[in-house]
């Protein structure tokens, strides 16, 4: 955990895959257009490539293992997790960045990379348990996912008039 101030953030709800990559497509036009702003420390691409990666490495392999201690509370708190959401300032033990896939990424190619993954979660079961999690259900799995874009999109605002709020992601 970080014990920085937390950035200001937006509250998103996504339900459905299709609310996600409509919030990622919006996302990237306000990148193009010049009309995106930032309260976290990463750019649009290298928060939606994050998405695309973490979604991958159920199905390829995960390149962090998580400490015994944390495996067990996360756990614990798998179910709280999937319905309200991921903590900010997550930072994994060991791991440089406290995370994988960091890299910075144009907003067209992570858009690309997102919209793949996510049609491969839709398509199929990860089939490697999430190092933190475990074992999941394919319902998990995508609920996990979402509220894993909502934590990371949260620090991304776009200010287009041509990108409008879509009501049915993101709550007031």
């Amino acid at each position: 955990m970080s014990d920085a101030p937390t950035p200001e953030r937006r509250i998103l709800r996504f339900e459905s895959p299709a609310a996600v990559l409509a919030e990622v497509d919006r996302i990237a036009g306000a990148e193009r257009a010049g009309q995106l702003k930032r309260t976290g420390n990463w750019t649009a691409g290298q928060a939606i490539g994050h998405l695309a990666a973490w979604i991958d490495f159920g199905f390829d392999g995960y390149p962090v293992v998580a400490p015994p201690d944390l495996a067990e509370r996360a756990r614990a708190r798998k179910p709280t997790a999937l319905r309200e959401g991921l903590r900010v300032g997550f930072r994994i033990p060991g791991v440089e960045g406290g995370t994988a896939a960091t890299e910075v990424l144009e907003p067209g190619d992570a858009v690309g990379r997102y919209r793949r993954a996510f049609a491969r979660l839709q398509a199929g079961t990860p089939g490697f348990p999430h190092p933190f999690f475990g074992p999941l259900t394919n319902e998990e799995w995508m609920m996990l996912h979402l509220r894993h874009a909502e934590l990371h999109l949260s620090f991304l605002h776009p200010t287009s008039p041509l990108a409008p709020a879509n009501p049915q992601h993101e709550e007031s």
